[in-house]
């Protein structure tokens, strides 16, 4: 069955106006193929559309529409990506899927490397599956941004990390999409003794060569959960190792910016955390475009929340309860004492869930789950709600990791479960405040289970 038959039509769509049918095959936009989602948006950008139709017979027509420029036009197909989704080909020494327990659902075990995810929904990748016409085809569509895991630009050391004899071109095809002009954000998943020290000066060297075309470096520490057996040994950051890693990333910064105008290069909130220093200040982080990566995630949450606060005069909320990661903890307690001030009196607590199911070392909200928020919360007094951050559960959905639902947590503490979106401080006052809070966004189909989105040193 061809990935670009048309699932259904919107009602009222520009290609219902036009007559197109469910059941078809869209071939071509003018004289461009069809092959997946990516040729797709970018041929029916325009306002005036011919459309080559194929039915179930084989049997051919054309379609003229005329539309808004950038309208979409209400074709739904069998898959988001119009095509499958492209696995990993790389056995990385850090990734998170493989220290995953065995028994969760298939989902959770497929590793995307897809570049066409990669601009649609922002996932990062390796480059080591593209083929020379697919750059091609990026530099032609001007597919722009595109987020990389990089990693380490030495090209020995790359092949080693991801073992994969085609990780070594990775400097090369970025000079190659720089040279075009397509923006690249980037990420270095760092392991102790293995990519960072000199290995990391090296690479943030190289890839400082191709600013403007890269725009922005996180880095962010391994992921190591208590099933890696088998596995290559990293062990985690300790509190010194973190230390160094944030001074040589600043020094960097410091003297990238004196020259440039921009630091090019953060550490994530949790190299901080790990190694016990403050957070910087919000403006610290320029435009925050490494939020995905937790860079700066935990700042702009504070700081939201005292804009959310500034001048507000509010009663005592009705009692509630927040669980959250141990990383996160005591900022969400700062928050709370911030309402508190607004408040008077408040009751209310923060539980920092230690994370039983994947290891204590990981401490991010986004891989707790609904067995570890029940074993830890049975006996705890909750008040009237309890507060997650969404992250939590299932893109779109009401389940944890573990397939533990919401209903069976409420059910199990006796209390209802409210889940605020992780990154919004203004919505976290005002669930503490216990104001009606806008249900979290469902996200695209194909994000239905990266998990890894909250912990970045699950990345490939």
């Amino acid at each position: 069955m061809s990935r670009t038959k048309i699932a259904s039509v919107d009602p009222h769509s520009p290609a219902q106006r036009a007559g197109v049918r469910a059941g078809e095959v869209l071939t071509h936009v003018g004289d461009h193929p069809i092959v997946d989602v990516l040729d797709y948006k970018f041929h029916t950008y325009d306002s005036r559309l011919v459309l080559k139709l194929q039915d179930g017979e084989g049997r051919t027509r054309t379609v003229r529409i005329r539309k808004e420029e950038g309208e979409d036009l209400g074709l739904n197909f069998e898959t988001y990506l119009m095509d499958s989704a492209r696995s990993c080909a790389n056995k990385c020494i850090f990734c998170f899927v493989d220290q995953m327990p065995p028994g969760m659902r298939k989902t959770l075990y497929f590793k995307d490397d897809d570049a066409r995810l990669s601009f649609l929904l922002g996932n990062y990748i390796t480059l080591t599956n593209l083929s020379q016409r697919e750059i091609q085809r990026i530099i032609d569509l001007r597919i722009s941004p595109i987020n990389i895991s990089v990693h380490a630009t030495d090209p020995v050391l790359r092949e080693e990390m991801l073992k994969n004899r085609r990780a070594g071109e990775c400097l090369s095809i970025m000079e190659r999409l720089a040279a075009a002009h397509i923006t690249m954000n980037c990420q270095v998943v760092a392991c102790p003794g293995i990519n960072d020290g000199p290995a990391l000066a090296r690479t943030l060297q190289d890839l400082s060569a191709l600013h403007p075309a890269v725009e922005s470096v996180a880095i962010v520490p391994v992921g190591v959960t208590r099933f890696r057996e088998g596995l290559h040994h990293i062990a985690p950051y300790t509190r010194e190792q973190a230390a160094a890693l944030i001074d040589q990333v600043e020094a960097f910064a410091a003297d990238f910016s004196a020259k440039h105008g921009t630091s090019l290069a953060w550490c994530s909130d949790e190299f901080y955390l790990l190694a016990g220093r403050p957070l910087p200040e919000k403006a610290y982080y320029e435009d925050m475009n490494q939020l995905e990566n937790g860079v700066g995630m935990l700042r702009l949450l504070l700081s939201q929340a005292e804009l959310a606060l500034d001048g507000e005069e509010a009663a005592p909320p009705p009692p509630f309860s927040i669980a959250t990661g141990v990383s996160a903890a005591p900022f969400i307690g700062e928050i709370v004492d911030m309402v508190r001030r607004c408040c008077g009196k408040l009751e209310g607590a923060v539980y920092p869930i230690l994370n039983r199911f994947f290891g204590e070392t990981i401490t991010v909200s986004g891989l707790i789950t609904g067995r570890d928020l029940i074993d830890q919360l049975r006996d705890k007094p909750l008040g009237e709600r309890l507060i997650i951050p969404s992250n939590m559960l299932r893109s779109g959905e009401q389940v944890f990791l573990d397939d533990v639902t919401v209903q069976q947590v409420e059910e199990a503490l006796g209390v209802p479960v409210v889940a605020v979106e992780a990154e919004s401080g203004f919505d976290l006052v005002d669930a503490i405040l216990g104001r009606d809070v806008a249900p979290c966004p469902a996200a695209a189909p194909m994000q239905e289970d990266e998990f890894y989105r909250y912990n970045p040193g699950a990345r490939g």
